[in-house]
Order: structure tokens, then C-alpha cells, then sequence
């Protein structure tokens, strides 16, 4: 395993390798997966996020447009007004770094200027093309993920001829055009896109070979949390039911290397992720 650079982000230190980071999901939309319209207005992000941090969040992020199969995609406009009127709050009284997950340059400009700390992109910079260069003039970190197509599209788009060589190629690509943009190499994680064009068994395979991702030299961030691969194997239509699937497959990530967790259940994880890094790290 290589040695990754530590970060500190808001007078934090990000350690990798020698624990678990938590990414608290923090949806302020009325139509994500598993979430959907319960934190949608600022009081009730803000009361979530008290709750996630307290329950051992070691990042918020904070998504204003659905990214779920067969998402509708909103306006420039709509995704700004709820990602910027739930950073107001949020800033002032959440002393952990703040991630803001979004395709789109314009509204990482305006997030970062409203106290966020990262961008996590599910597009890794191909949906804006201005979006790579714009989070390098920042000077931020972000998740560069793969998929193929958008949202909308992607679960049509899941025939591989190599699944992880494919994934890589992809990774391995943006991680270059990212350096050509000017974004440091140690300000990129890594998210090799757990449920976006993938199906129920290239989820699988994913998860058992996360370790060929390493020699790319980024933490690897993985979101397992509530997805339907889950809900599949547990015969569990209830996305919010999910929590002892989602902990398995979160405790699988962590033997594979992963270094961030993205979780709607920060306390349960947290439990999680203590006993599987005392085994594996």
C-alpha cells in the first residue's frame, strides 16, 4: 500500500491509512433515494448535522441535487439556493469540514466562498468541464467518481468489458486531467462509483478488488450506504432498512482499502469501522 499525505482541512488532520473517515450524507432535497425531503429546509439540515457530527461525522456532505437512478436534473438556480441556504447555517455552528456534492463549477465557486471545504463530484469533472479548473483556482480537495452517462441514463450503460480496468483507465485518466488543470495530486480522492452504471454484481466485485485501485496513489472513498445492491441481497425493499446490510458492506471496504466512508448511519458505522480498522489496519 502506498503512503498517502496527510491532510488537514479546517484544523483537522485526515490521517490515511491509519483509520476510517466518515462523510455524513446530508441531502437537502425532496426526492434522493433514501432521504428525500426529510432535511430539506435549513432548520432541519442544520438539526441533522448536529446529530451526525455528535454521532462521530468527520465530514458533512452536503448534496442539493438528487444523484439517485432516474434523478430529474433542477436548474442552476435551485441547486444554489439550497446548497447556499443550508451552508449559511451550517458554517457558523459545524466545526467539521464540509463537502459539497455537485457537478457543476458555478455552484463549487459559490459553496467553497460560503465556507465549504471540498467538492465531491460524481461526474470527476466531465459533466462542467469548467469544474476541474475552477476547484484548482480554489485550492480545495475533491472526489473525482466514475460513472457513465448521467443519472438519468446510467443504469443502461453497465456493460464491461473489464469492469476494474475500465473503472482505473477512467480514474487513472481524470486524475491526470485534474494535475493539468493545476489541482494538486494530494488533494484527490478517489470513488470508484459503488451503484452509478453498475449492477447488483459488478457492485460485488468492486467491493472484493477496491485493492487494485491503491497503486493511484489517492484515498479511496466509498459509498455503499442504503444502495439497492443491498436490497437485493437482503430481500429489503426499505432503503432505510438496510443498516446491518450497508454495516457488512462498509466493513468489507475497509479490509479493501477504502479510506472514507459515505453513510447515512454515522453512529452505527462508527462502531464499524473502530472494530474493522483494529483488525485490518
Amino acid at each position: 500500500m502506498p503512503t498517502l499525505a496527510s491532510w488537514t482541512l479546517r484544523g483537522r488532520s485526515l490521517e490515511w491509512g491509519q483509520r476510517t473517515y466518515l462523510m455524513g450524507v446530508l441531502n437537502v432535497t425532496p426526492d434522493s433515494f433514501s432521504d428525500g425531503g426529510k432535511f430539506n429546509t435549513p432548520a432541519a439540515a442544520l438539526m441533522q448535522a448536529q446529530q451526525l457530527v455528535a454521532a462521530g461525522a468527520d465530514i458533512i456532505d452536503v448534496g442539493g441535487q438528487s444523484t439517485r437512478p432516474g434523478a430529474v436534473e433542477i436548474s442552476l438556480e435551485e441547486e444554489l439556493e439550497r446548497v447556499l441556504s443550508v451552508l449559511q447555517v451550517l458554517r457558523p455552528e459545524i466545526p467539521v469540514p464540509i463537502s459539497v456534492d455537485t457537478t457543476r463549477a458555478a455552484v463549487a465557486k459559490a459553496a467553497v466562498e460560503a465556507g465549504a471545504d471540498m467538492i465531491n463530484d460524481i461526474s470527476a469533472g466531465t459533466f462542467d468541464l469548467s469544474m476541474l479548473p475552477t476547484v484548482a483556482q480554489l485550492n480545495v480537495p475533491i472526489v473525482l467518481m466514475h460513472i457513465r452517462g448521467t443519472p438519468q441514463t446510467m443504469q443502461k450503460l453497465t456493460d464491461y468489458q473489464d469492469l476494474i480496468g475500465e473503472i482505473y483507465q477512467f480514474l487513472e485518466q481524470q486524475i491526470n486531467v485534474a494535475n493539468l488543470a493545476g489541482i494538486e495530486p494530494d488533494k484527490i480522492i478517489i470513488d470508484p462509483g459503488i451503484g452509478f452504471a453498475k449492477n447488483h454484481e459488478q457492485n460485488l466485485e468492486i467491493l472484493r478488488r477496491l485493492s487494485v485501485f491503491s497503486p493511484l496513489n489517492c484515498p479511496i472513498l466509498i459509498g455503499v450506504s442504503h444502495k439497492s445492491f443491498i436490497g437485493r441481497i437482503l430481500n429489503q425493499p426499505d432503503p432505510k432498512a438496510r443498516v446491518w446490510g450497508t454495516a457488512a458492506a462498509c466493513c468489507a471496504a475497509i479490509a479493501s482499502g477504502a479510506n472514507i466512508l459515505r453513510v447515512h448511519d454515522v453512529k452505527e458505522m462508527r462502531d464499524v469501522c473502530l472494530v474493522a480498522d483494529a483488525i485490518f489496519r
